[in-house]
Order: structure tokens, then sequence, then C-alpha cells
């Protein structure tokens, strides 16, 4: 099964229940066994973040890090996902969407890079995209 580990360090409406709704929903789509650490930050977090692992100035809506990347470490711990709530309340806001469907998606995302899914090229969006669309639709209807 999956399992995780929350780690809130801003003000965010998200529960322990509510993500484990969602954890369920990724396991049903990828039935990947393993830990998970979410992290919920602000923007300085995310900014910080971001320029030391990706030389970006800037803040981001998730970056995601996967412990098992190389294949070399043998463990059930599978990485870390870092979300900006601020970023997530300002794209729900521009898409007008419920910041708690964009939160999803963004957790979605996320995990979905942890397991080795990637959007460079066109056929590899399409399947993570797919996805990811299709948890954020079986949360939306459950």
């Amino acid at each position: 099964m999956l399992s995780f580990e929350l780690n809130k360090r801003v003000k965010n409406p998200w529960s322990l229940e509510g993500i484990k709704k969602v954890f369920k929903l990724i396991y049903k789509h990828t039935k990947i066994n393993g830990e998970v650490e979410v992290n919920i930050v602000g923007d300085k977090e995310m900014k910080s973040l971001n320029f030391h692992y990706r030389g970006l100035n800037k803040t981001t809506d998730v970056l995601s890090f996967a412990w098992q990347e190389d294949k070399i470490i043998k463990s059930s711990y599978l990485g870390q996902i870092y979300i900006s709530y601020p970023q997530i309340a300002k794209q729900a806001k521009e898409l007008r969407i419920d910041s708690e469907e964009e939160f999803v998606r963004m957790l979605a995302h996320g995990f979905l890079h942890i397991i080795g899914h990637d959007h460079i090229e066109k056929k590899e969006a399409k399947v993570m995209f797919g996805i990811q669309e299709n948890i954020v639709d079986d949360f939306l209807n459950n």
C-alpha cells in the first residue's frame, strides 16, 4: 500500500484524511507501494528550493524529489513532494476551478514524477497527464 507523512508549513485546508483519500486514488491508478513525504509550503520556501535544485529564481507549484531515481538504493521510501499552497490557490483562481481540485492535480503530478513519469516528450506527457487527470476525475466524482 501507499503511505505518507504530511508536513504543513503554511495554513491550508488539507487534513491527513483528505490526503489519505487522494493517495488511495493514486494507488488505484498506479499500484505503487511505498512511502512519500508530502510538504505543503509557502512561496518563499518553494522559491528557495526551486533555485537550489533547478537554478530557477522563482516559485513554482510542485517539486518532486525521487529517492530511488538511480535504482541503487533499495527502500520503501519513494521520495518527497513539495507543494506551494499559495501557488495552488493562485492557479485555481486563474483557471476558475476549486483549489482542492488543483491541489489534487499537483499532488498526483508530483507523485507521478517520483515514480518516473515525465512530460518532456509528447508521448510521455500524454501518458502522465492521462493518469493525472484520471486521479483528479476520480477525486471529483467520489
